[in-house]
Formats: C-alpha cells, structure tokens, sequence
C-alpha cells in the first residue's frame, strides 16, 4: 500500500505521534537542564545489565539543546513522511529501529561509554525510506527514497564514520534497523498457487 493511500485520519494520527516525540524529547532535556542533568546517565550503558533501560529511553533523552536541535530537523523531517502512512507505520519503523539500534550499542559500544539522542532513530527513519521503494517495487516509493538520499545522503553517511563523541554504532545499527522494517513491513506477500 502507498503512503497516499493511508486514511487522511491515519495520516494526521501519524503526524500527531511524530510531534508528540518530539515534545518528549524537548521536555526531558528541559528538565534534565533544570535537575542538574541526571537523565545523561540513563543512556545506553554498553554490556551492562543496567544500561539496557536505556535502549528504550535513550532516543528521547539528548547531551545538551545543540545535541537535540540537531536531531530535532532531520527526525521531524523524515518522521512526517514516514507519517503519511499512519501512526502504526511511525510506531512500527519507530520501535524496530530504537531497538536494533539500542541493541547494536549496547553489543559493541565502547565500555564504560554511555550513548543516548535520536539519531539512531534518523538513520533508522532514512534507511527504512530509502530500502521500502527497494523493498516494494514502488516507483512513488524509490523517488521519495531518492530525495531522502539527496538531501540527508551526505550527513548520513559522514555520520556513519567514527568520531570522537560521537555514536557511529547507533547511526549504523539505526539503519540496519530501518532496512529491516521496509523489509518487515513492505514486503511482497508470497503468491500461494490455488490447487488444480
């Protein structure tokens, strides 16, 4: 099915979900600026059993406003459009992203690193656009894939080389998680042969 065929209902129940999120984000590094910053220690701990809570909370908790500005544009771009499929279409890229991605940290991040933001959840957002025209055949689909490429391609991939401060393994493993949600969600049904 093709985003211009979600209900409009769905649509704006989709863009609600993506504004939510973003409020979220915003109002945890709000309060963590006013608490003295305690919501930093509860990002991705690598291979420790405590630092896996922050596989489900890291990508809403930021280092510092210039940290969430500049996740901000790029997931509020790429959400919208991920959108106009509907909110369970968000939740769904939303979820198996923050999870692959919160996983692959937490595999092979530096020990004693503590990683958190949303840009795990960007690269997961663009990958999964750029894959599910791949995925689903759909000409709509590759040109939408095509301008994500065109306008992210160059930051994404800069953000895919190490750095110092900087998560290459939650920009890596995001993607790989966007990939497997266009392959999840966009996949062509098997055609099951109707008997003689």
């Amino acid at each position: 099915m093709s985003d211009v065929d979600a209900p409009r209902t769905a649509r704006v129940d989709g863009v609600r979900l993506v504004a939510v999120m973003v409020a979220v984000m915003w109002v945890l590094e709000i309060i963590d600026l006013l608490t003295g910053h305690p919501l930093d220690d509860l990002g991705i701990q690598p291979r420790d059993a405590d630092g896996l809570v922050g596989v489900l909370v890291a990508p809403f908790l930021h280092f510092g406003f210039g940290h969430l500005i500049a996740n901000t544009v790029p997931f509020a771009v790429l959400g919208l459009v991920i959108a106009l499929g509907g909110a369970l279409r968000v939740l769904a890229v939303t979820v198996i992203s923050a999870l692959v991605s919160g996983l692959g940290v937490w595999l092979i991040a530096p020990e004693l690193s503590v990683t958190a933001g949303a840009s795990g959840l960007v690269f997961g957002f663009a990958a999964y656009l750029v894959a599910r025209g791949v995925v689903a055949r759909d000409l709509l689909n590759l040109a939408v894939g095509a301008v994500v490429i065109a306008v992210f391609g160059t930051g994404l991939l800069a953000g895919l080389l190490p750095q110092t401060g900087i998560s290459w393994q939650g920009h890596l493993f995001g993607a790989v998680g966007g990939v497997l949600a266009a392959r999840l969600l966009h996949a062509p049904r098997s055609q099951v042969a109707p008997a003689p």
